[in-house]
């Protein structure tokens, strides 16, 4: 646990002081669902683009494009070491072992290559995107999003000398024991990682995830972060994201099949994995249409994920959903993950711990929260709303709706088109945290 942060920020003097050092530095759900990808649309092709939710942030003045391409490069060289790939192929992961299988580990050491990107400078801002087969191309989002987001903070802390720096992490440091103090001792709270898309830094988050670990106890379960619970020997915990019902959705024939698309992923995903994995992500395309029409087998599943709606309207509808169809609630997963820090953790967890089995994935404002820590009072290391979408499928275009109107993302004419197919009954018009 001593790092000499400071120090390590300090001498970023090689000729290229790699961000990404492994390909195991990822969300453990990108590989679930990249054996999804791999077993059920090899040959699909994408393409991928990262988007600055705050434009008024220029990233391309704060960032070396130069140095940025050359980052993006070292990745495309990385492989997965022998130790890694037995660490998959031997750890239990949510109760299961061999969860990845031989012939699919077997591709990943010897044909998987990250494809080449496009990168330009726009209006001031970074233009990347990723383009190939979806299997190949995948990986690439949490690749670049922490990329970026370590090179915006060593903008930050250009010109900073020593003691400055010390000053900094040591603000940072007591913000992040203060968090934890308010969480020590709390009843049945369970918390886990979901921060390495917008870290402040790898050694930055490596050292919140070893503090969590070593004063949280078995309220701290895991991390999102592949590398990380390969590291430390921790729970990997993920399960999928938004990317899949986007691809089967912008792939879909008509509007029946848009419509369905988003329980043909599920009925996908459950012939792949099983148990604990059976996670829902309902509101690709709003939560409130998605339990309207779900068939009954789908509230079998383990749990939900609540990403873009009021997390504690989202847990009581998701609650008032299980009790229609029958469903032991007390049993059911609930897992609150968008923009969450210490205070609405603690509310989540006092409004449904007893309920549901409530865990909270504690992701930006985790592992970036260094509002207000700068020793000169600049506001650069604010974290940074940056996100990396599925663009096409298959020459298709690719439309996430959400349960908030802001984070819609997709051509305005096919976003109308998904509005009208599949309403937009329970979505709201709020601010985007991170």
């Amino acid at each position: 646990m001593i790092l000499n942060l400071a120090r390590r920020a300090h001498n970023h003097n090689w000729a290229l002081d790699p961000i990404v050092r492994s390909l195991l530095d990822t969300d453990f759900y990108k590989l679930l669902m990249l054996q999804y990808i791999w077993k059920h649309f090899r040959g699909v092709q994408v393409t991928f683009s990262v988007m600055n939710r705050q434009p008024a942030v220029r990233l391309a003045e704060q960032i070396d494009i130069d140095e940025l391409r050359a980052q993006l490069e070292h990745v495309r060289g990385l492989r997965l070491k022998k130790s890694e790939l037995v660490w998959l192929a031997g750890n239990t992961f949510y109760g299961v072992r061999g969860i990845f299988e031989p012939a699919f580990l077997d591709w990943l050491e010897n044909e998987f290559q990250l494809p080449d990107f496009v990168l330009d400078v726009v209006d001031g801002q970074v233009k990347l995107e990723f383009s190939g087969e979806w299997a190949q191309v995948t990986l690439w989002e949490i690749y670049a999003l922490s990329i970026l987001s370590e090179m915006k903070t060593r903008y930050g802390l250009r010109g900073l000398n020593e003691l400055e720096l010390d000053i900094l992490y040591a603000r940072a440091k007591t913000r992040l024991w203060e968090k934890i103090e308010r969480m020590r001792g709390v009843d049945g709270l369970r918390i886990a990682d979901f921060g390495t898309r917008r870290r402040h830094s790898f050694l930055w988050h490596e050292y919140v995830v070893n503090a969590m670990h070593s004063t949280l106890g078995p309220c701290f379960t895991g991390t999102s972060n592949t590398y990380l619970a390969y590291k430390h020997d921790m729970e990997a915990i993920g399960t999928n994201a938004h990317e899949l019902p986007m691809a089967l959705a912008a792939m879909a024939n008509n509007d029946e099949e848009l419509l369905q698309s988003q329980y043909k992923v599920l009925e996908l995903w459950q012939q792949t994995y099983g148990g604990a994995l059976l996670v829902l992500l309902p509101d690709t395309y709003g939560s409130t249409q998605f339990f309207r029409n779900a068939p009954d087998w789908v509230a079998a599943w383990t749990g939900l994920r609540i990403d873009s709606k009021d997390p504690f309207a989202a847990g009581e509808e998701y609650i008032t959903w299980l009790r229609q169809r029958g469903q032991e609630v007390g049993r059911k997963r609930l897992i609150a993950s968008d923009g969450l820090d210490v205070e609405e953790i603690l509310a989540l967890h006092q409004r449904f711990h007893g309920r549901i089995r409530f865990s909270a994935g504690w992701g930006t404002l985790l592992t970036n929260d260094f509002r207000d820590c700068h020793p000169r009072g600049e506001q650069e290391l604010e974290p940074l709303g940056l996100i990396c979408k599925l663009q096409t499928a298959n020459g298709r275009p690719a439309v996430k709706l959400s349960d908030n109107y802001q984070k819609a993302t997709g051509q305005a004419e096919e976003v109308a088109r998904y509005r009208k197919v599949f309403g937009v009954e329970g979505v709201a018009n709020v601010p985007v945290i991170v």
